[in-house]
């Protein structure tokens, strides 16, 4: 049963290893969860799922596996005998739901008359107050208003009425193809990280301090060490105006994220392509007007670049003097894109579009071809890899 529960995990891209999967089995061998189905999926989360942007799929695929159809509840309830159900049940529940079932006869005749509902229901039922189905006042099914009832299945609305609730998606934010909430950017940033411990020796040292006193015959002999921090140093530059503004909200809670995560961030602004001079405020005064020739002389090539932007203009706006739809430039933006490129170790391009139409601009090729094809999708899994593009 299990072994086809794996299987199905992986089909939905949920990367379980053997390993974890023998973690599960020994857990259940061991008791842990009983007969519990929220212990049992909180348990079947934990080992099998190592990575929270996968929980979600874990989710759908442990519904469709265990509680998707009739057929699942009736196989369970033909193969685990009655007294082992009523026995799990009632240690879940209080003295008043005890009370509540009894108006019905009891576990017995609630279990019974389930039974045969299953037997007797042939297809899908809404409404009503016999058959197993979403709706109505039967104590059997999802989103009824019976107080006395098993939650079976998901659809349909809930009214927080049935003694037991089986499910309950939380996750459904968390996949690397989604939209991105703040919350995901944060976490997927976390991978830009290169921690050292500088400055002043404030914090204990607690493995040092052993070795030291143990080294010491016995005597107390403290040690301190600098707080780990943190070293990276960011520099990010922001695509704003025109066809950017349907990213605007993705790009606030990118900026929100990285202002967060890096101490050491610097922000500029650049319209469609990077030119001469960038900005720091929108709407831009002359006082925020920054030449990007200051940028190559003032940070090093230890900082970190990361560029965003749909890449989607006139090609003749990357490749031309004079191309910009703002100004007259002395000079290409792919002149100032490679004068970057070179001076920074470490360079990316994120990218809000779906990768699937890149190359339907000219201009994104172009800056594709200057990045070196460092440039990602803006969704958790492209952040993923340009920042681990960056980490190197």
């Amino acid at each position: 049963m299990f072994v086809a529960f794996l299987h199905q995990l992986k089909d939905s891209g949920v990367p379980v290893s053997i390993k974890e999967y023998l973690d599960f089995i020994a857990g259940l061998e061991a008791g842990v969860t009983n007969l519990d189905t929220n212990s049992f999926y909180h348990f079947a989360r934990a080992s099998l799922v190592k990575d929270e942007r996968y929980f979600d799929r874990f989710d759908k695929t442990f519904s469709k596996f265990f509680e998707g159809t009739l057929e699942v509840g009736e196989q369970i309830l033909n193969s685990v005998p009655e007294e082992w159900i009523k026995d799990a049940l009632q240690k879940q529940l209080s003295v008043e739901e005890k009370q509540k079932i009894e108006s019905l006869g009891g576990w017995d005749k609630l279990l019974e008359t389930l039974k045969e509902r299953l037997e007797e229901q042939k297809k899908r039922h809404q409404g009503g107050n016999k058959w197993i189905g979403t709706g109505g006042t039967s104590p059997f099914g999802s989103g009824g208003y019976n107080p006395e009832g098993i939650r079976i299945g998901n659809e349909g609305k809930r009214q927080g009425r049935a003694v037991k609730v089986w499910e309950e998606r939380l996750w459904s934010n968390f996949d690397d193809k989604k939209t991105l909430g703040i919350r995901d950017i944060r976490v997927a940033i976390r991978r830009l990280r290169h921690f050292a411990r500088t400055g002043t020796p404030d914090e204990f040292d607690l493995d040092n301090t052993i070795n030291s006193t143990a080294n010491n015959g016995g005597y107390l002999d403290v040690k301190m060490r600098p707080e780990r921090k943190n070293r990276i140093k960011l520099l990010l530059f922001l695509d704003v105006g025109g066809s950017m503004d349907p990213y605007i909200e993705a790009c606030e809670e990118l900026f929100s994220a990285a202002r967060t995560e890096f101490k050491e961030l610097e922000h500029f602004y650049f319209h469609n392509c990077l030119y001469e001079t960038v900005w720091n405020n929108n709407p831009r005064s002359s006082e925020d007007i920054i030449p990007t020739w200051d940028i190559l002389r003032k940070y090093g090539s230890d900082y970190r670049v990361l560029f965003v932007g749909d890449a989607a203009m006139s090609p003749y706006e990357v490749a031309y003097p004079g191309g910009s739809i703002e100004h007259w430039n002395e000079e290409s933006g792919a002149t100032w894109l490679e004068r970057l490129t070179s001076h920074f170790d470490s360079i990316a391009w994120l990218n809000p579009e779906s990768k699937s139409i890149w190359n339907s601009s000219a201009s994104n090729k172009m800056i594709r071809e200057i990045f070196e094809d460092k440039m990602f999708e803006m969704n958790l899994s492209g952040i993923e890899e340009a920042m681990k593009d960056l980490s190197r």
